[in-house]
């Protein structure tokens, strides 16, 4: 059973030059205890998509349709009062750079205080004690000295430690991890995602992990949405979907991967040509430029919608990718 569930949304953002449809009909659901890694470029609208689910997009963006639903109610119908009871208890964010998700004049300890506070009836003592508890629970060394310092004071990756233990103070139902580890050494990396790993399992959170990496991906998510140009174009179990991607765009991502079981080549396949500008979408698939898969119908009908392609693999194309026995002989 969904615990949030993303019913075609669509985010655009009105410009001078037009509108960026930056989330184009997308559809998803998160499950408790369940981890769904979002994956593509740059500029796919990801980050778009995690702050519509939150009803946070900036100007000029404006969620035009579709809805957002936790917990069966509608998060895009509530005030902005009720938002705030929602967001930071039952559902968390980390953004992509720690630094400026942290207020710079305002040391850390009360900046993790203030979460505890704004939705618990506890005093500031207490508030304190937690706090601390919070950051060395997160692996942060002297947690009394880091309470006291400023963002500027610490390293990105206990910037994102902090973000984390803010993320994590109450427990939320609902955690999305927007590029979590995205600038942090290998080290540092594997302990934050440990830290949102142990989130899962204690408190049987849903977790939107978003990451342009697909070996973290492999690595942390049960299922894995693909998103490019504003659209979700496949979704499958991980396992599935490296094994056996049928959109030709996941295809081309993990064919352009270096493999140790593979021989040796001079250069990695790549993937022709490049995404198209949110601006200008094609009323086709925008990814037919690119696509060796290309048919008649592609360029003749409308962009295409997800539908089933096996027991719990959905893919948006009219021509797919086939597989014979295994996914190095695709046809």
């Amino acid at each position: 059973m969904a615990i949030l569930e993303v019913k075609a949304l669509e985010t655009h953002f009105r410009t001078r030059r037009g509108v960026i449809k930056a989330a184009n009909n997308v559809s998803l659901a998160l499950e408790p205890g369940h981890i769904l890694g979002l994956v593509g470029e740059s500029g796919a609208g990801k980050t778009v998509l995690a702050l519509s689910i939150l009803n946070l997009v900036p100007f000029p963006g404006k969620i035009v349709g579709g809805d957002v639903l936790f917990q069966g109610r509608s998060l895009l119908r509530l005030t902005a009062r009720e938002l705030r009871t929602i967001r930071g208890k039952e559902i968390s964010m980390i953004s992509q750079d720690p630094v400026r998700g942290l207020n710079p004049v305002m040391s850390i300890g009360p900046q993790v205080e203030e979460t505890l506070t704004s939705h618990l009836r506890i005093s500031k003592r207490e508030a304190r004690q937690r706090a601390l508890a919070l950051l060395r629970q997160m692996g942060l060394p002297d947690p009394e000295r880091v309470a006291a310092a400023y963002p500027y004071q610490l390293s990105g990756g206990m910037c994102q430690r902090v973000m984390l233990a803010i993320a994590m103070a109450l427990k939320p139902q609902v955690l999305i991890a927007d590029e979590p580890t995205s600038a942090l050494d290998v080290t540092i990396q594997a302990e934050i995602l440990s830290e949102i790993r142990r989130l899962k399992e204690d408190c049987d959170a849903a977790v939107l992990f978003i990451s342009h990496d697909l070996g973290v991906i492999a690595q942390m998510a049960d299922e894995v949405a693909v998103m490019y140009a504003g659209s979700i174009v496949e979704r499958a179990p991980t396992a599935e979907l490296f094994r056996r991607p049928v959109h030709p765009y996941t295809w081309g991502l993990l064919r352009s991967l270096p493999r140790l079981d593979q021989q040796r080549q001079e250069q990695l396949p790549t993937i022709r040509g490049a995404p198209p500008s949110l601006l200008n979408l094609p009323d086709e698939c925008p990814f037919l430029p690119r696509c060796h898969k290309a048919i008649t119908r592609c360029r003749t009908s409308s962009n295409p919608l997800l539908h089933p392609v096996g027991a719990r693999q959905e893919v948006a194309c009219y021509n797919p990718v086939v597989y014979d026995w295994a996914p190095d002989g695709p046809t």
